[in-house]
């Protein structure tokens, strides 16, 4: 499936995870304009619906599915109706997560079990759905989205770094168990951008201040400024690229 364009994702399904808003709805929103056929996904039929009705008004081709990430036998089932009605799954992009934030000695167990299971057993759920049809196909893109909190620390958000740093060593496991298969696996890893996830730390101005000073680019990432570098991985431009983490942070990184 090659292109004059290697950018171009013409004549191919996206699935996003968790897409109903924030990230996820900022990389639908850019795999759409590179000419990709969208299928939205999250557990509020509402909210879905709510932006698949925006996509559709920019000119997007574009579908949803309700159903829990978390759930192996959900996930199995609503692949295998997306695959039977809507054409092969081309890229998948592992979307869906989480974040709470308090002190680890505090961390209740309901919260730490719900937070791995948002944030590392759906990326492994769907992950191995959709793979097990890429397989036979012999190609097929599959982006996890990590964070900077899978190379590095915060306080009160242990098992926030725990199930990130789990995310990017799964991408990597994938990359190794699926690319001789002719599937490449590689991981976005967002710095600090303006999300439903981080509205308190943006109100925070000592931490905003804090923030723009450590990051060379003095400033927070913007959504949409993430969809770049999903097209890339989701093209053919990134053909050779495989079991790689591309962070876009602003630099912070790069910087103690």
């Amino acid at each position: 499936m090659t292109t004059s364009n290697p950018f171009r994702l013409d004549g191919r399904l996206a699935l996003i995870t968790g897409s109903s808003g924030g990230i996820g709805f900022a990389l639908a929103r850019g795999l759409g304009q590179a000419g990709a056929a969208l299928v939205l996904n999250g557990r509020d039929k509402i909210k879905l619906e709510s932006a698949a009705a925006v996509l559709r008004g920019e000119g997007f081709q574009v579908h949803t599915r309700a159903f829990d990430v978390t759930q192996a036998a959900d996930v199995q089932a609503a692949v295998e109706d997306i695959e039977a009605t809507l054409g092969a799954i081309d890229i998948l992009v592992n979307n869906a997560g989480m974040q709470r934030r308090m002190p680890l000695e505090d961390f209740p167990a309901a919260d730490w079990h719900e937070l791995m299971r948002t944030n590392v057993d759906s990326v492994f759920f769907v992950g191995q759905a959709v793979a097990r049809k890429m397989i036979p196909r012999g190609r097929g893109k599959i982006i996890n989205i990590c964070s900077v909190q899978s190379e590095m620390g915060r306080p009160n958000i242990a098992p926030y770094m725990a199930s990130k740093g789990a995310v990017k060593m799964l991408t990597k496991g994938m990359a190794i168990d699926w690319g001789p298969h002719g599937l490449q696996v590689n991981g976005l890893g967002p710095g600090y951008f303006k999300t439903e996830l981080n509205e308190k730390l943006v109100a925070d101005e000592k931490f905003c201040a804090w923030l723009t000073g450590r990051t060379p680019s003095r400033r927070w990432g913007e959504v949409a400024e993430l969809a770049g570098a999903a097209v890339f991985l989701a093209s053919d431009a990134s053909s050779f690229v495989n079991g790689h983490v591309l962070y876009v942070d602003g630099g912070v990184t790069a910087t103690l």
